[in-house]
């Protein structure tokens, strides 16, 4: 039996995945007194702060500017599906709450290449024209994932990365096509009557969807150990066959 990670490790293993998520362009933004709305564009960048684009004369904005403490309580969601073509292609949602503060003068430009470093946009081009930037500072991080909701505390956050294989996870699905086609029929012998569907991969493992009568849940075949990049895959994925035929057992 695999030892239980510590909570260190699990706390830091969230927070990865939180960034990951929060590449993802699907994003909402819901302002106090504002409702619900897209951003023109959302990322985390390296150095951890929360940028969202917003129109430059849009509500948003002028909210901001015009409360007393010059920020306004709001939430970025931010969702995270599979690449295949699932019923319920939903992996994951991050939500970052805390308040939209505007940036300082003369941080604009450096935060603009900050931002286009984690996440190259078009709409960067407009800044400072008809859109800008807004600073997120981050009160709370909750992660949803397979039916479950994570707390990371927002400097661990900050301090994480986001994961190197699951960025490129649609090409590495279809370059490994096969042996996961393998590895997602010997689950389906391992969970009995349960439908399976591959669900993704990331640097710990490879993600099943397991549909039932009663509802579904997530589970992962992990890697012997954390992958460095996407070259080590396919031999991950081999380690994970032969673990298949030897006995072993995904985890939820």
């Amino acid at each position: 039996m695999t030892p239980p990670l510590p909570p260190a490790r699990l706390a830091a293993e969230a927070a990865e995945r939180a960034r990951t998520v929060a590449t993802r362009p699907a994003a909402s933004l819901t302002a106090l007194g504002l409702g619900t709305s897209s951003p023109l564009a959302a990322t985390t960048t390296e150095d951890g702060a929360v940028l969202v684009a917003v129109p430059r004369s849009g509500g948003l904005a002028a909210a901001v500017h015009r409360s007393p403490e010059r920020d306004l309580p709001a939430r970025l969601t931010v969702t995270c599906r599979s690449p295949l073509p699932l019923r319920n292609p939903l992996r994951a949602r991050l939500e970052l709450a805390g308040w939209l503060t505007a940036l300082p003068a003369g941080d604009e430009q450096e935060r603009v290449l900050a931002f286009a470093d984690a996440c190259p946009s078009d709409v960067l081009l407009d800044v400072g024209l008809t859109a800008t930037l807004l600073r997120l500072d981050l009160a709370e991080v909750l992660l949803h994932e397979g039916g479950a909701c994570t707390e990371i505390a927002p400097e661990e956050y900050a301090a994480a990365r986001p994961d190197p294989v699951a960025a490129a996870d649609a090409d590495l699905l279809a370059d490994s096509a096969r042996p996961l086609a393998v590895l997602c029929a010997r689950v389906r012998a391992w969970t009995g009557d349960d439908s399976v569907h591959l669900l993704g991969l990331d640097r710990f493992g490879v993600l099943f969807r397991v549909e039932h009568r009663r509802g579904c849940y997530d589970l992962r075949t992990p890697f012997r150990a954390p992958l460095a990049g996407p070259d080590d895959v396919p031999a991950a994925v081999r380690g994970l066959l032969a673990c298949a035929r030897s006995g072993g057992s995904p985890t939820p």
